[in-house]
């Protein structure tokens, strides 16, 4: 698998899908059918678009995980910078605002290697690495935990009509 800055919108494209099926995978259970479902996995020439100009904000931290036929299986995207980060970010800290992987690839390592690879793009002053991640999402504190992540926080994140409780989780670079 090979790990490399988001580049195209064919890119996008099929890093919109990874999304929807990492989201219906991930948080079944968690939240509501109909929230899942919203969640595109085929996505529009405009859906395309909006995520492209949405992740152009952050140009060196969008990392996709590619394999041998050049097809996206994960990616990650890490901000630092007041104007793109959510207000639990600081000064000297960037945020994991998302790190996703394909369902049927889960497992191989892809999620790791693009947080490790992730750590290496952020900016030399970053003292802190900060993310959300819902409550009730134990597979994924799980994974943050093992990586060294610390729970330092609660908060809520909202979706439509319901806030759902989160943890903010802390990595001392």
């Amino acid at each position: 698998m090979d790990i490399r800055t988001l580049k195209s919108r064919a890119e996008v494209r099929e890093l919109i899908s990874v999304h929807g099926l990492a989201w219906r995978n991930a948080y079944a259970g968690l939240l509501p059918e109909h929230v899942l479902q919203a969640q595109t996995v085929d996505p529009t020439d405009e859906e395309v678009k909006q995520w492209f100009e949405r992740l152009r904000d952050s140009p060196d931290g969008v990392l996709i995980a590619v394999d041998k036929d050049d097809t996206v299986r994960g990616f990650a995207d890490f901000r630092w910078g007041s104007s793109v980060t959510k207000s639990f970010v600081t000064t000297n800290d960037a945020e994991l605002k998302s790190i996703y992987v394909e369902p049927d690839y889960w497992g191989r390592g892809i999620g790791t290697s693009l947080l490790e690879r992730g750590l290496e793009t952020l900016p030399e002053q970053t003292e802190r690495l900060r993310l959300e991640v819902l409550s009730d999402n134990d597979v994924g504190k799980r994974f943050y935990e093992a990586r060294g992540f610390e729970k330092t926080d609660t908060s809520s994140y909202v979706l439509g009509d319901s806030a759902y409780p989160t943890c903010i989780y802390t990595l001392e670079i």
